[in-house]
């Protein structure tokens, strides 16, 4: 017990190092060709399924206080005082403080704690007996790849493809995952699945909260900032949420089961720990 609470401080420890490395390097971020995705959040997830919510939570908090330090000391961009108390004062004044630490901070906090709760809950229905909780999984991963491909064509052939063209490709290649997935035996790759899934929901956690954080707090400002009317805001975010959280979730998605398969060799998941591997793990010390 006591090597796996050492082992669990290590790994803390490594996930925080990394979460740092990411937020003041080029290496938080993967080119996309168009954009750049942001992976800063994937140790946080993978935190939050090997160590628990808790200190998911903890480790999101750290995310999030890298936001805040990069956004104050070197802001990129117009609106990075939605992410700066500091910067926020002088916007929007004592209001802001409290604007852009919800923004900043909760969004991840709760990156480090969502995904343990849907590994959780895709595992339960992968291994039951319901056919309808499992057409609903496959159901929700082809709507998911559908909405990025349809995404990432309309931003990267705007004037080749026509929106009419992109969804069809996107139904297409959806379609085509629906399929596999369906034909194939859910039960064997119930922990991948689980895994894609913590890694969609902890990116979407991240975008769907910051920018709607953003539309309601910082409307305006954030209108001004951008440079656009006000009425158009809401385009701004739905854009940003379409493409760069739809091709950030698939990214997550993609290396949370990679990288979380490789270390489930070396220690359990804590989910896993919860539901009656805590044997494995006291074995393992």
């Amino acid at each position: 017990m006591k090597n796996e609470k050492t082992y669990e401080l290590v790994l803390t420890a490594l996930f925080t190092a990394i979460i740092v490395i990411m937020a003041f390097t080029p290496l938080g971020y993967i080119p996309l060709v168009v954009i750049n995705a942001t992976i800063i959040h994937i140790p946080v997830i993978l935190g939050a399924l090997f160590l628990g919510p808790k200190k998911g939570a903890f480790l999101g908090f750290v995310f999030g206080l890298t936001s805040f330090i990069n956004n104050t000391i070197n802001p990129a961009t117009a609106s990075a005082f939605v992410f700066s108390p500091v910067l926020a004062y002088r916007v929007a004044g004592v209001s802001g403080i409290f604007k852009s630490l919800y923004i900043c901070f909760v969004p991840r906090i709760l990156v480090g704690v969502v995904p343990y709760f849907v590994y959780l809950l895709i595992r339960r229905v992968a291994k039951g007996e319901s056919k309808g909780g499992k057409i609903a999984v496959n159901l929700i991963a082809s709507v998911i790849l559908f909405a990025s491909v349809r995404a990432f064509l309309m931003r990267l052939f705007p004037e080749v493809l026509s929106a009419a063209i992109c969804t069809v490709i996107g139904l297409v290649v959806g379609a085509v995952l629906m399929a596999v997935l369906t034909a194939g035996n859910i039960k064997k790759a119930s922990a991948n699945i689980a895994l894609s899934y913590a890694g969609l929901a902890g990116a979407f956690t991240n975008t769907l909260f910051v920018m709607s954080g953003i539309f309601v707090l910082y409307r305006d400002a954030y209108a001004q900032a951008m440079g656009v009317a006000g009425e158009a805001v809401l385009d701004v975010i739905m854009g940003v949420v379409a493409f760069n959280g739809v091709v950030e979730a698939v990214v997550a998605a993609i290396i949370v089961t990679g990288v979380g398969l490789a270390l489930t060799r070396v220690k359990p998941l804590y989910a896993k720990a919860e539901s009656g591997g805590k044997e494995k793990a006291a074995a393992r010390a």
